[in-house]
């Protein structure tokens, strides 16, 4: 919003009314004196307009600079104040409150030649009103060029990995670069807000392949390195069963045990683990545990062993 000129439209009410009735009063005394009545109408309607045109006013957030044949005489406000018809001149009615510009920067370079279209957004606040109204002509228009040029600057110096990963780091750049630019002219910089940065869809495509990529190459190390500690904890259990062959026969046993209950069915094992569940092996264990009972002959721990043997393979398998 560019400074405006009041004169032309903020005629306050009670200015309106005072002039008004000060000017009937002038006509009536003039007639009342034997005035002509042109003369009477005429003095009362100029009154009427000049005080009507010596009572401003200003909002809160508003200072008026007032002119007196074209010399700064001041601000004034906030609320009514009073000018003299024709001699002064309120020249702008300048807002102090936070405001917004929304700038960019189109086809701008980056360090590493590529081609963006950046907009960013800035937040700003008129903190000298007598500066901004004598040291620049148009604050508005200036804060949004010095915005832009500033951003195609920043934009060159950077790279596009820097410039979309970085955007609070140059944001607050920018706001150093404005600030020391219209430090002379009342202007307060609150904050610099990078709101997006538009690359070419050819370069947006071949940078997802290559995120891709990446990913597909760090899952593959990550399925690697989960194999070779595999690896090297099967190496370990191999050592601790090469010394212990009664553990070994244990553990395939308790995994075929497993593998039956979970499933309830039967199932067909090498014959590398079926050699491993031999009846020598498992009569031992029987023996061990008081199953096998002695005679003293060993005919009959034969056919013992052989009536045995059926009942184990049995219990192993169903």
């Amino acid at each position: 919003m560019k400074p405006r000129n009041p004169n032309d439209t903020r005629y306050p009410f009670p200015a309106i009314a005072a002039g008004a009735t000060i000017g009937a009063g002038v006509a009536g005394a003039l007639f009342l004196g034997g005035a002509p009545p042109p003369i009477t109408l005429f003095s009362g309607v100029i009154v009427a307009i000049l005080l009507a045109m010596s009572i401003k006013y200003t909002d809160q957030w508003e200072r008026a600079v007032l002119l007196r044949l074209g010399s700064y005489k001041g601000l004034r406000g906030p609320g009514y104040f009073v000018i003299i018809p024709v001699l002064d001149r309120v020249a702008y009615t300048i807002d102090q409150r936070i405001r917004t510009a929304a700038f960019g920067a189109e086809s701008c370079l980056t360090r590493d030649t590529v081609p963006v279209n950046v907009d960013a957004i800035a937040f700003w606040i008129v903190r000298d009103a007598e500066r901004a109204a004598l040291e620049v002509q148009d604050y508005d228009e200036a804060v949004i060029l010095s915005a832009q040029t500033a951003l195609r600057d920043a934009i060159g110096k950077h790279d596009l990995a820097e410039l979309i990963q970085s955007r609070v780091e140059l944001g607050h750049g920018l706001k150093l670069a404005l600030e020391h630019k219209m430090e002379n002219w009342g202007i307060q910089v609150q904050s610099v807000e990078i709101r997006d940065v538009i690359i070419p869809a050819a370069l947006e495509d071949a940078m997802s392949r290559q995120a891709q990529a990446e990913r597909e190459r760090q899952a593959r190390i990550i399925l690697g390195t989960a194999e070779t500690e595999i690896a090297h904890k099967f190496v370990d259990a191999a050592n601790a069963y090469r010394d212990n062959p009664a553990a070994m026969n244990l553990r395939a046993m308790n995994m075929l045990y497993e593998s039956i209950v979970k499933r309830g069915s039967l199932m067909v094992v090498p014959s590398a683990l079926a050699d491993s569940l031999n009846v020598p092996s498992l009569l031992g264990v029987a023996g061990a545990g008081g199953l096998v009972p002695s005679n003293g002959t060993g005919g009959d721990k034969r056919e013992g062993a052989a009536a045995m043997a059926p009942e184990a393979a049995t219990a192993v398998v169903s």
